[in-house]
């Protein structure tokens, strides 16, 4: 009952190949409970007490059975998000993986998409910000390696002071930061105006800037915003800001590089300390920020100042050679410490160094023992260039791309259309005419939403939300967007608003009903015409192009978007075509639960009213269908071999 130890509790002794199938997977190891004992099967009498009894001693739990029964198994347990272990429920089948409890600090969703992805499953995650797309701020400290706080000058007091502070008070200020953290999820998730501060640079900054939301407006200067504006901010920076009017979350990343000198044989570790507090109040900087400790190859063995790195600050601690030292250009060189040391310079030197060449933050300074010296840096790659910071300013170029998705199975999509939906911000997808899957390509940050539950006016506020922020933005529609897509009205709104767009055609769910029927809808000598059309339904069609008319032609004729009003086509196309002629019926084409039927002319009523086929259904008439007579004169001998295959 280890904590590193995925402790799967099974309900039914049916469920246990489910769970093998989950310990067979999984990196990690895993222990199976069940009433029913096997010899790679942990035995238990009561579920209820086991839940007990692995709830505190768990970081993970993954009950197999109903969620009444988990629920009411942990319920009496459930403490506190940021104590309680991850809790993950699937039902008996494998179908579905629930995450229950501490989604985000307890790990829970991750686990969940972790074995959805074992299992093929789907994965089920209730919280908001992950539904929304939006970065987790509970974790995003511990995701990142960053030291994260609302900042309060007496807690810091405390901790690095180690004095015998009251247990209660250090309570209150516990509870009290976990509502003030609290408080800004939720004004987050909300999507409360916020101010983003990214006063320097980091993978993770990189990041945070490309998959901004749209409600966050990112600064580069802390001086350049204007607080009244908004209703949060976040703060990733080495430094602390004090008396913020509105909540503030900050995040502090290692950036900063403490360089030390000191006495052999020193031991106040209080004053050192209150040195290096002082220090950060006075240049506003949080102590947190410190990367590591370093100081001279002579100094390797100084208690103290592996005190100071490993319990104080948390950091590591390494040495530099003398003659590293003095190649380092420092602004105050020291003819007695390069006496002592064979180094112009120690605590400036060692920082610069760990900077990998950045530049002083705090130039040397003397302890209130006149027996220790310090210094920091800042990470070269973590200083902001201004000249880049002022073109990210400059308004982006936002893009379009109205993307055919094929009739429905996603290797259908053309490869254009694939890096298309892989580069995305957001991927506006035709709901239910546009399998799901389809999307599953779409990078990690990007924004997905089905339009099924929009009208067109909230469609366009979406895609020029995005586009506004420079975001590239792809609208998928069913087979190619050109036939029937409905795309004519949102190019007219975005040529009036001068936005760039483009098309990437698709194939068409026509030619899915070739492939599908086996069928050349062309006949040498008596079929070369192929017509795209659909009944006269809600929409009125022109008069010239009444379904009697084009029947005139006996063309191979593929009619959309007219399931349901069946009788009425086969009737007008009777007035021309034969009652014999093939006909096909065909549902969902080239998806998972495709349907085709075939038969005659006179019977097309029979054939979809019996089957009940509904919208996604496309209607194909003509001799054309299953022909396999009649030959090309593209492979006649008189032909050149230019006109050939």
């Amino acid at each position: 009952m280890s904590k590193n130890i995925l402790n799967i509790l099974v309900v039914s002794a049916s469920s246990l190949p489910l769970a093998r199938k989950i310990r067979d997977k999984y990196q990690g190891k895993t222990t199976i409970y069940c009433r029913e004992a096997d010899n790679d099967v942990e035995p238990f009498t009561s579920f209820e007490e086991l839940a007990g009894d692995l709830f505190d001693k768990s970081e993970a739990m993954v009950f197999i059975g109903a969620m009444g029964i988990c629920v009411r198994s942990i319920a009496p347990y459930v403490k506190s998000k940021y104590t309680d272990p991850a809790v993950v429920c699937l039902d008996s089948t494998g179908k579905y993986v629930v995450s229950v409890l501490s989604g985000h600090i307890g790990g829970a969703n991750e686990l969940t998409h972790e074995l959805a992805r074992l299992l093929d499953a789907e994965a089920v995650v209730t919280t908001q910000s992950d539904n929304l797309g939006l970065w987790p701020l509970d974790t995003l400290a511990q995701q990142y390696g960053w030291e994260q706080d609302v900042y309060n000058l007496q807690d810091d007091i405390h901790s690095f002071f180690d004095t015998n502070f009251d247990k209660t008070d250090e309570e209150v200020f516990a509870a009290s930061r976990k509502k003030a953290m609290n408080e800004c999820v939720t004004r987050f998730v909300n999507r409360k105006s916020t101010a983003l501060l990214l006063d320097i640079r980091t993978k993770e900054t990189d990041y945070m800037e490309e998959t901004c939301p749209p409600h966050v407006d990112i600064f580069y200067k802390y001086e350049d915003i204007d607080l009244e504006k908004y209703e949060l901010l976040i703060t990733v920076s080495p430094t602390f800001y004090q008396k913020v009017p509105i909540p503030c979350l900050s995040f502090f990343p290692k950036v900063l590089h403490l360089g030390v000198g000191c006495k052999k044989g020193l031991t106040d570790m209080r004053s050192v300390l209150t040195d290096l507090f002082i220090c950060s109040i006075f240049y506003g900087f949080n102590l947190k920020s410190i990367a590591d400790v370093s100081s001279i190859n002579l100094k390797k063995d100084e208690p103290i100042l592996k005190e100071l790195a490993d319990i104080y600050l948390r950091s590591p601690f390494k040495t530099y050679a003398a003659k590293e030292l003095d190649k380092v250009p420092v602004p105050h060189p020291s003819s007695k410490v390069k006496e002592v040391t064979g180094s112009d310079s120690v605590s400036e030197a060692a920082a610069i160094l760990s900077a990998e060449g950045g530049p002083l933050w705090v130039e040397k300074q003397k302890g209130q023992t006149k027996n220790f010296t310090y210094a920091i840096a800042i990470s070269k790659s973590a200083v902001r260039d201004e000249k880049e910071d002022e073109q990210k300013r400059k308004p982006k170029q936002g893009h379009i791309e109205i993307v055919g998705a094929g009739p429905g199975d996603p290797e259908l999509i053309s490869i254009r259309g694939r890096r298309m939906l892989e580069n995305a911000d957001l991927i506006l997808y035709a709901g239910s005419l546009v399998p799901k899957e389809l999307t599953l390509c779409a990078k990690k940050e990007a924004t997905v939403r089905s339009s099924a539950d929009m009208n067109l006016e909230e469609q366009f506020a979406l895609m020029k939300e995005f586009y506004d922020k420079g975001k590239f933005v792809v609208r998928l529609h069913t087979g190619d967007p050109c036939i029937y897509g409905a795309i004519q009205e949102q190019m007219a709104f975005f040529d009036r608003y001068g936005m760039s767009y483009h098309i990437t055609p698709g194939i068409s769910s026509f030619q899915a009903a070739a492939a599908a029927l086996r069928s050349q809808f062309t006949i040498p000598e008596k079929v070369q015409t192929i017509i795209l059309t659909r009944g006269e339904g809600r929409t009125p069609m022109p008069e010239k192009e009444q379904l009697h008319k084009l029947a005139a032609s006996q063309s191979t004729m593929c009619i959309f978007l007219s399931a349901g009003i069946a009788g009425q086509v086969q009737k007008e196309l009777l007035e021309h075509y034969p009652p014999t002629t093939p006909v096909a019926a065909c549902y969902k084409l080239t998806w998972k639960d495709e349907r085709i039927y075939r038969g005659e002319l006179k019977d097309l009523e029979r054939i979809v009213k019996e089957n009940n086929l509904t919208l996604t259904t496309l209607l194909v008439v003509g001799d054309a269908i299953d022909n396999r007579e009649g030959l090309s004169r593209l492979y006649a001998d008189e032909f050149k071999h230019l006109f050939r295959h």
